[in-house]
């Protein structure tokens, strides 16, 4: 019996030793997480540097050498072809359609989990529905939609369909973040006489600050970026937005490249400042609910 109990207890002792040593050190993982880290930050890197340099020296000067004679003229010639007017009507149709998807998105899920009618509970797979279509298989009857409702050419025409694809996703966030608020706090404002709409705007928006951000830069990175939609729905200048007008600068800055990368660079700052400013509240949201 001591024979066999010997080698167990070895082990046991062995097993002790190494939590004592600490943690190995993940040699092939770390430089895994470098090699990654390069092929993020060289491309950036690239892009603004080459923003800096003048059309000149982006054909003399070494690809990523810091520029000799570094300028924004590139920023002045962008905004000069309008870029304030596409920078305002991607920040006027993304807060618009970031504001009308939380707010219906709330209601919707406020509704799914604390209604107690079966059609309420069932509406959940209705809206989860619409995260398995595509909007490129939807663009034709968007398009009579909106022409029919003589919005085409105006910032409205991306608002609406960029809302109703944005839907799904947050209904299901906020969903998965509400079933994690105690019932009890629900039955105590009720028994205080709070009605529906002061329990969603005095204890539900509070406490979903965490999804409200998740949802916020989720669905405000996708609309921002979005070329579909103003693609086919809009046609004029005045309501064109930056991807389309990356696209345009593309064929009139063709030669200019610094130019063109001063653009890309100022279409990119604002969801890039608004991700570093939520991203923990975007974790959290994201895994909220799931753990269950």
């Amino acid at each position: 019996m001591g024979a066999i109990d010997l080698p167990r207890a070895s082990g046991i002792v062995g097993r002790a030793a190494r939590r004592r040593s600490g943690p190995r050190v993940n040699i092939p993982g770390g430089l895994g997480a470098v090699l990654w880290l390069l092929v993020v930050v060289v491309p950036i890197y690239w892009v603004v540097v080459t923003s800096l340099r003048t059309q000149q020296n982006f054909f003399t000067d070494g690809a990523l050498v810091p520029p000799s004679n570094p300028t924004l003229e590139n920023y002045a010639a962008v905004f000069e072809k309008g870029f304030a007017r596409f920078f305002l009507n991607s920040i006027i149709v993304t807060v618009g359609a970031v504001g009308l998807t939380i707010a219906v998105g709330l209601m919707a899920a406020y509704a799914i989990v604390r209604s107690r009618r079966a059609i309420a509970k069932r509406s959940l797979g209705v809206f989860l529905l619409g995260l398995a279509i595509p909007a490129q298989s939807a663009i034709i009857p968007i398009f009579y939609m909106i022409t029919r409702m003589r919005l085409y050419d105006t910032l409205l025409a991306v608002i609406l369909p960029s809302t109703a694809f944005a839907i799904p996703v947050t209904v299901l966030i906020f969903t998965n973040y509400l079933r994690d608020i105690p019932s009890e706090l629900f039955e105590s404002m009720r028994l205080d006489g709070a009605t529906e709409w002061q329990i969603l705007s005095r204890l539900v928006l509070p406490l979903c600050v965490p999804a409200l951000s998740t949802t916020a830069i989720y669905n405000g990175v996708n609309v921002w970026n979005n070329f579909l939609f103003p693609l086919v729905l809009t046609q004029s200048p005045q309501s064109r937005v930056l991807p389309l007008a990356l696209w345009t600068f593309q064929g009139e800055l063709t030669i200019n490249v610094p130019a063109m990368m001063a653009a890309i660079v100022l279409s990119a700052l604002p969801i890039l400042t608004l991700y570093v400013l939520g991203r923990r509240q975007l974790i959290a949201g994201m895994t909220a609910g799931f753990g269950k």
